[in-house]
């Protein structure tokens, strides 16, 4: 059997070794440093929105220009975020946090340091690198430090940090500036991320098996091109109306452009053989499109309006000063932050649609009330608006990530939730370099911070987007199809059917019959390998295969079968590093029966296309008996030593 190749490396061994047991209160304390760590760095997307006035003069360059160190950081992170699959397939969680915390920390004294804009602005392309790696590490841990029953709370504390951080920055970043320099909003993380640095150094140990796995530069080339050039065509037009910038705005748009759609052609290519950068298949779901549709609306919103229009509308036009802007947003990021769990709990039990809709028309609202603010216009009721539009955000987010991935099978969940974190912080910065660009195009003076009535434009583009996303909230589906029910995307994709609803070969009789749902993941009997019916197929004529990787809730060695509708075996593989490799003799349903010694067995339904080259399908198997804390959280057969 052809198994994934391996790396050896020898702190992979160490971090075995001394890894902390799920749990425990070292894994506890192990979430909480990555937690704390990723609420550090994703607070720099918007901590410099309250300085842009100060650095527009302090650095002498335009808002259109000095709106890069946000539009930059969230390009960055959309660049490097599909690429962290790779990471943390090549390398240990160990090795990628310090590679993560070490470029944050860089990043920030080169912020701290920086002579000029040029230097500021690297330093926080290299910052952004080190925070787009943070989330996926987080994600991976917790699923392998956290039992199963406290994985649900755990995600949505970690929600609460991704939404609340880039909402709260301009309140702390007002805060600092309103008694130190802008320089110090570096100066005061630094020490922080350098302290991470060092827990992380000493208490991240986590087992892991690491794979020599390509990655696909050109793909991560034409996305930097793609993305990059049309947001630098966007801010070039904005400084059209000043000394008229270096470069026309129309070649960075068309080279974006034609990078874009040479990376769509680049992933449809290579995703036939399982080796694209970004799978695009989710774009088959209807109801994947529709939520990264809203997704996108929601944080060219949070990004873009309420994160860089509204203080600089606060300090521009009411006058207001940082730590009096910084506080003014705070109540609405105290509402978001809030809103995490109880809206968790609504779409638990009504679904995304009856909360999703009412939220999308408290943004279109809100956003239109910024674009009638005037400069009359009393604090108070700024503050308000902002509160409506938080809580609007607040019911569309959680059940905008929940729906978008579980209406994906499987194979394509890792693929779907790339697309989806990359698309949020393109989204970001496109509605950073949008918003402004429009408001200084509509300013009365060209080159300098936009004023009352370009700000005004640029909420009525904002509003604009609020009412494309109501509109788009309608196309949501009433009931959202789980991903074991969901139809493959094409012939090249699995269709599978887990074991509470595929038939199970029964081991005694070699047949397949009927079980009810939930019968085998419910059951507690360890059967240890499932025996089956011999066939008479050994090989495969069809040329298809079927491949993937086996998770145990224990050590162990597991055996995959391959057997027909009629219960007749075609092929048996045992593993015990968890990746197995079976001929599939030709097209049509199969069942692909695992089992393992202390482990309930599952036997799920695959349908292959009549061009299938290949099908993706990883497992899961649970435990045949209750386990304790310590043994719930799944790991790979093998850890690296």
């Amino acid at each position: 059997m052809a198994t994934a190749p391996t790396t050896p490396d020898a702190p992979a061994a160490a971090d075995d070794a001394a890894a902390p047991d799920p749990g425990s209160t070292r894994a506890g304390v192990v979430i909480a440093v990555l937690v704390v760590s990723a609420f550090v760095m994703i607070l720099n997307e918007t901590i410099l929105s309250v300085a842009l006035n100060d650095l527009t003069r302090d650095l002498g360059v335009s808002t259109t220009t000095v709106q890069w160190l946000t539009s930059g950081f969230l390009l960055t992170m959309a660049v490097v975020i599909p690429t962290t699959g790779f990471l943390l397939e090549r390398f240990t969680p160990r090795q990628v946090f310090l590679a993560s915390l070490t470029l944050f920390s860089i990043g920030t004294l080169v912020s701290a340091l920086a002579p000029g804009f040029g230097v500021l602005l690297v330093g926080r392309v290299v910052q952004a690198c080190g925070t787009a790696l943070i989330i996926p590490l987080l994600m991976t841990s917790v699923m392998r430090l956290v039992p199963e029953h406290k994985r649900g709370s755990m995600m949505g504390t970690i929600s609460i940090v991704i939404a609340v951080a880039p909402a709260i920055g301009p309140t702390i970043g007002g805060a600092v500036l309103a008694s130190l320099g802008w320089r110090w909003m570096f100066w005061i993380v630094l020490p922080l991320a350098i302290l991470a640095l060092l827990l992380g150094a000493a208490l991240m140990r986590l087992p892991s098996q690491t794979r020599s796995v390509p990655l696909d530069v050109l793909s991560v080339l034409l996305s930097a091109l793609g993305f990059g050039g049309i947001l630098y065509g966007f801010s070039a037009i904005g400084e059209s109306g000043g000394s008229g910038p270096h470069v026309a705005p129309w070649i960075p748009l068309v080279v974006g452009a034609v990078s874009l759609v040479l990376f769509v052609l680049r992933q449809l290519s290579l995703q036939k053989r399982h080796a694209a950068l970004l799978d695009l298949r989710p774009f088959t779901h209807r109801t994947f499109v529709v939520s990264l549709i809203l997704a996108a609306l929601l944080f060219m919103a949070l990004l873009g309006a309420a994160a860089i229009l509204l203080p600089l509308y606060l300090q521009t036009v009411l006058q207001q000063g940082t730590f009096v802007t910084g506080l003014a947003v705070l109540p609405g990021g105290l509402v978001l932050g809030l809103l995490g769990r109880p809206v968790g709990a609504l779409f638990d039990r009504y679904g995304a649609r009856p909360l999703v809709i009412p939220g999308a028309l408290a943004m279109a609202a809100s956003l239109w009330g910024f674009a009638s603010l005037s400069a009359a216009s009393p604090l108070w009721l700024v503050i308000v608006i902002h509160m409506v539009l938080m809580a609007g955000l607040g019911l569309m987010m959680t059940p905008l990530m929940t729906s978008s991935l579980a209406v994906l099978p499987g194979p394509l969940y890792s693929h779907g939730s790339a697309i989806l974190a990359t698309l949020q912080q393109v989204a970001g910065a496109f509605g950073t370099a949008a918003f402004v660009t429009i408001s200084a195009i509509a300013s009365a003076t060209a080159g300098g911070s936009p004023d009352a009535q370009g700000l005004r434009t640029g909420f009525m583009a904002a509003g604009v987007v609020g009412v494309l996303a109501l509109i788009v909230s309608f196309f949501l589906p009433r009931r959202i199809v789980a991903a074991s029910d969901a139809d493959a995307p094409d012939a090249g994709t699995a269709e599978v059917e887990t074991a509470a609803d595929a038939p199970e070969v029964d081991p005694r009789a070699g047949s397949a019959s009927a079980v009810e749902p939930g019968d085998a993941a419910d059951r507690a009997t360890d059967t240890g390998p499932v025996p089956v019916a011999a066939g008479a197929s050994n090989g495969s004529a069809h040329g298809a295969k079927v491949v993937g990787q086996v998770t145990l809730a224990r050590r162990g060695e597991a055996v995959v079968t391959l057997v027909d509708e009629h219960g007749v075996q075609h092929g048996r593989a045992e593993t015990s590093d968890g990746s197995y490799d079976l001929a599939l003799p030709g097209s049509g349903a199969w069942l692909v029966v695992i089992s393992a010694p202390g482990h309930a067995p599952r036997a799920d339904r695959v349908v292959v296309g009549g061009h299938t080259p290949e099908l993706r399908h990883d497992v899961t198997l649970l435990g045949s008996e209750p386990l304790a804390d310590d043994a719930l959280s799944p790991e790979p057969l093998t850890s690296q030593s």
